[in-house]
């Protein structure tokens, strides 16, 4: 039923998706547009999000009559937006104060939870048992909610002009990640 070497190359391919570190400048970024990020919110709906994908997420997708590929290409505009956000300083992702959804959305949705990792976790499938796929899902789940637990004290320690070049430098990154996600899905729609 588990097996160690399963649940570690899931949690590895599933971390290295996420990149909840790379997503760091994001995340602070968001967190002063919103104010605080309710770490227990977005990382307990990133996990359902995950989970429910894991067990019903191709049949919901057939349902919409959306295929996988319209699923990633649509999560890889909303990344390159913020990803513009955060290199021109324009407001695209208009804040209404309200935390209660700033941390689920964009956050917990696309941000962690988002096509891309929706997307590994139904592909895991095919050489992963459920249980160990969900066992990666928990560890990652452990490390999103640590990172985003310590936003304030690695806001502090980067400071306002480390902040703002990290922040440039991460959304140039981000939006090279969605233009890949956006290249390799929208050959195959």
């Amino acid at each position: 039923m588990f097996s160690l070497d399963q649940i570690l190359t899931v949690s590895f391919t599933l971390f290295a998706v996420i990149d909840i570190l790379g997503s760091i400048p994001i995340l602070l970024s968001l967190k002063e547009k919103i104010g605080e990020i309710n770490a227990v919110k977005a990382t307990v709906a990133s996990g359902l999000l995950m989970v429910l994908f894991l067990w019903v997420g191709q049949a919901f997708l057939k349902l919409m009559s959306v295929d996988l590929q319209s699923f990633a290409v649509a999560g890889s505009i909303v990344i390159f937006i913020i990803g513009l956000e955060m290199i021109l300083g324009i407001e695209f992702f208009k804040s209404d104060q309200d935390t209660k959804t700033g941390s689920l959305v964009p956050i917990a949705f696309p941000l962690i939870a988002g096509s891309g990792t929706l997307t590994t976790i139904m592909s895991l499938k095919a050489d992963f048992g459920d249980y160990n796929i969900l066992a990666g899902i928990v560890l990652n789940l452990i490390v999103i909610y640590i990172v985003l637990r310590s936003l304030s004290w690695i806001e502090r320690i980067l400071g306002k002009a480390g902040l703002m070049v990290v922040r440039k430098f991460f959304g140039v990154i981000l939006l090279a990640i969605a233009v890949r996600i956006f290249k390799s899905n929208i050959g195959t729609l």
